[in-house]
């Protein structure tokens, strides 16, 4: 049994934040979507372009592959495409518009055009202006949510799709297919990289 499949039997996502298997499916053809000639199931061609380049921002690649090298943007297209109502889809259209207004009146210019400077500010901005996540247990929220915002949105949705994809659970965090026996009382300094699922 692969990764994939073990996942999508136990119905974990995130650290069980949200049970949905079909959300798996959807993150598997991301992978075997070619970068070049996407067409984007939701997006219009600029907001699939501000998406990249912003979750590109959060997740650049370093040393390991960054968002775009795991197609975390096709992937927030395909969720956003296929799980969210006309209502959720408009919210998301008008949060892209609001996104670059934003950058219109700080930079004079939409986001995608920006320098990395001004992208960077843009960033910061946002981060200190977001609604944070409210603590959970066991994925469920504890006290009333505030609104997160597009930002917090996208960069939250980012995450999700890296770390859930097959390339950083297999190649970047530590993995193994057929794990052994538990040990107990391990000391953290042996325990190494993060493990994937």
């Amino acid at each position: 049994m692969d990764r994939r499949n073990a996942l999508k039997k136990t119905g974990l996502l995130a650290g069980a934040t949200l049970a949905v298997p079909s959300m798996f499916s959807l993150l598997q053809s991301c992978k075997n979507e070619p970068r070049l000639g996407w067409q984007p199931l939701f997006f219009t061609e600029e907001e699939a372009k501000t998406v990249s380049t912003l979750i590109d921002m959060i997740l650049p690649r370093t040393d390991t592959p960054g968002a775009l090298d795991v197609k975390a943007d096709m992937f927030i297209d395909k969720v956003i495409g296929k799980t969210y109502d006309d209502e959720g889809q408009k919210r998301m259209r008008d949060a892209i518009a609001a996104f670059n207004e934003d950058c219109k009146k700080d930079f004079g210019d939409v986001f995608i055009n920006l320098g990395e400077d001004e992208r960077i500010k843009v960033l910061q901005k946002n981060e200190a202006n977001s609604g944070k996540f409210s603590r959970g247990v066991w994925g469920t929220a504890v006290g009333k949510q505030e609104p997160i915002g597009f930002y917090r949105s996208m960069k939250s949705m980012a995450i999700w799709a890296y770390f859930t994809s097959e390339e950083i659970g297999e190649n970047v965090l530590s993995y193994d297919p057929i794990p052994g026996g538990y040990e107990a009382c391990k000391p953290i300094s042996e325990v190494g990289n993060r493990w994937s699922l």
